[in-house]
């Protein structure tokens, strides 16, 4: 596993300086988001020679990017809205192989209209159901087309709230090109954070074959509440690597939810937990 960390951890006046911060806490694996090049996350077009001056920071940097963000709403209550951001995930996902990379990460979605991290009642009906379905299905259709993986993220506060729904997700579409964004910091609805064990067990029976990228954060309760840097929380950490080395992952540990003073403290943690987690494999 290769440690990373989200890119907009760092605030600095232009993509370059940004990734030289990256570079400065010896790291060279980011999750990327287009909001560092001064635009939006998800633009409506992305020029040419945008990607060249992303491919080339990067590459002169010795920077590898683990995925590219691609949250929207996908069960928006306003269908105008899952257009709009489908389109635009196609702006992305052809811009992929420019940047280099071939992983676009999702947000399921909720039916609040105005926070696409928040909870609604109407997550849990048929039709919120029937949407994300109809619009996951064209987003694996764009992944096709362009060559990318799109991996979404189980998430308390979204339509696929459990690793059991992300399970039928992906049993539903059945296409190679929809993968996992493993975060058990967020899988812990109110009252579970004393069955983490089993929790965290059932998330890799489940999902553990289908992760592609894993994040590294913490939470400090159940509930909607995970939002703190790595190793200064309650995730067991430990249990949690040593199930991903189970199933044999080997790709990125993406660390967010911290800020940059923190940095260096959370990417001591985590190599100090996988070098324990190696001499345990030998």
């Amino acid at each position: 596993m290769e440690i990373g960390i989200f890119a907009r951890t760092f605030f600095r006046p232009t993509l370059e300086e940004t990734l030289d911060a990256v570079v400065g806490h010896d790291l060279r694996c980011i999750q990327f988001n287009f909001a560092l090049c001064g635009g939006e996350s998800m633009p409506a077009t992305i020029e040419p020679r945008l990607t060249r001056r992303v491919r080339r920071a990067t590459t002169e940097r010795d920077i590898s990017i683990a995925a590219v963000s691609g949250t929207f709403n996908m069960i928006h209550p306003d269908a105008s809205r899952r257009t709009d951001g489908l389109r635009r995930l196609h702006v992305l996902a052809s811009a992929c192989a420019d940047i280099g990379t071939v992983i676009i990460t999702l947000c399921t979605g909720t039916r609040d209209p105005g926070d696409m991290w928040s909870a609604h009642p109407d997550n849990q009906s048929d039709e919120a159901w029937r949407d994300l379905l109809t619009s996951m299905a064209q987003a694996v259709a764009i992944a096709e087309e362009t060559g990318v993986n799109l991996a979404f993220e189980p998430e308390v506060s979204s339509v696929v709230d459990t690793v059991e729904k992300g399970r039928r997700l992906l049993d539903a579409i059945r296409s190679p090109h929809l993968k996992v964004v493993m975060d058990p910091a967020n899988l812990f609805h109110r009252g579970q954070i004393g069955a983490m064990p089993d929790v965290l067990d059932r998330a890799f029976d489940l999902l553990g074959h289908d992760i592609v990228i894993a994040h590294a954060k913490d939470l400090s309760q159940d509930g909607e509440a995970g939002h703190e840097a790595a190793g200064e929380g309650l995730l067991d950490y430990d249990r949690y690597l040593r199930l991903l080395c189970g199933v044999r992952f080997d790709g990125p540990l993406i660390l967010h939810s911290l800020t940059e003073t923190q940095v260096d403290g959370c990417v001591a943690f985590l190599r100090e937990k996988l070098v324990v987690q190696a001499e345990r494999a030998r």
